[in-house]
């Protein structure tokens, strides 16, 4: 499946001078496109208050509709209602806010974040999942990944078929209480979407200082942060092997998001 390594939500944290990206996937299918994860979508601009909620004093959104996963799919030509699945690695508004873009799409989580999203437990869920994520009325598809299949020393992913074949979901909760990564085939090798289980590549590859804002602030919003420490563990593990049929990136690290386009260019 080809690829597209999009940034749908450029956010600029204090003393985080890299600033951070919302790396969304553009997937081709043999049945249409996919999204993983939306990013920041239209909407958001024109409420922060209420699609983004008091995160956005800390992420900094730049709330430019030009980045929205709707114009983007746009310029590449295809034409939006195309995408009719959108596979979230988790809940948060900036994975969430461009949902409202595509209402037709299905959209795929874990049944775990399915339910926090709809049951929040404390001040942390209660300010990252907001009632307007919802407001479109999203088709929402829950997938229960426990007792699911290895997939690369991960207990428990399952393959989406009823998508296409070579996308998989992978429990990798600590972020959030039902955080997964998603896995893409892209044929020479797979992209592996770890979603907010690391803000930064010096977090798994020891490369570089970690902006202490972003782990004080992954640390502040963790639903479980001994799962947190553990994924980075695994995580680490997994980027020291260097399979070359795996490119590992996440949501939020522009180097990340650089090295996947370098990567996919012609």
């Amino acid at each position: 499946m080809k690829i597209h390594h999009l940034n749908c939500g450029t956010m600029r944290p204090w003393r985080a001078p890299d600033g951070l990206v919302c790396h969304v996937l553009l997937v081709e299918t043999g049945n249409g496109l996919v999204l993983v994860d939306s990013g920041v979508g239209v909407e958001d601009a024109a409420d922060p208050a209420g699609r983004f909620g008091a995160a956005r004093f800390f992420v900094r959104p730049a709330f430019d509709t030009t980045e929205a996963a709707i114009h983007q799919v746009t310029a590449l030509g295809y034409d939006p209602h195309d995408v009719r699945h959108v596979v979230l690695t988790h809940f948060d508004a900036d994975h969430t806010g461009g949902l409202a873009d595509f209402p037709w799409a299905q959209v795929h989580l874990t049944t775990t974040e399915n339910h926090a999203a709809l049951h929040p437990e404390g001040a942390v869920e209660r300010g990252r999942y907001l009632v307007s994520q919802r407001a479109h009325g999203p088709t929402i598809v829950p997938h229960t990944l426990d007792g699911g299949e290895p997939w690369r020393g991960f207990p428990n992913a399952r393959e989406l078929t009823g998508i296409a074949a070579g996308i998989v979901m992978i429990a990798l909760p600590g972020h959030t209480r039902g955080h997964a990564a998603v896995a893409v085939d892209a044929g020479s090798h797979w992209v592996l979407h770890a979603g907010d289980s690391f803000y930064h590549h010096g977090q798994i590859d020891g490369t570089g200082q970690v902006p202490k804002s972003l782990t004080a602030m992954e640390r502040a919003v963790a639903s479980d942060w001994s799962q947190v420490r553990g994924n980075h563990h695994r995580l680490t593990e997994l980027q020291a092997a260097d399979p070359p049929d795996l490119l590992l990136i996440n949501a939020h690290d522009p180097a990340l998001l650089h090295k996947a386009r370098s990567r996919t260019a012609p």
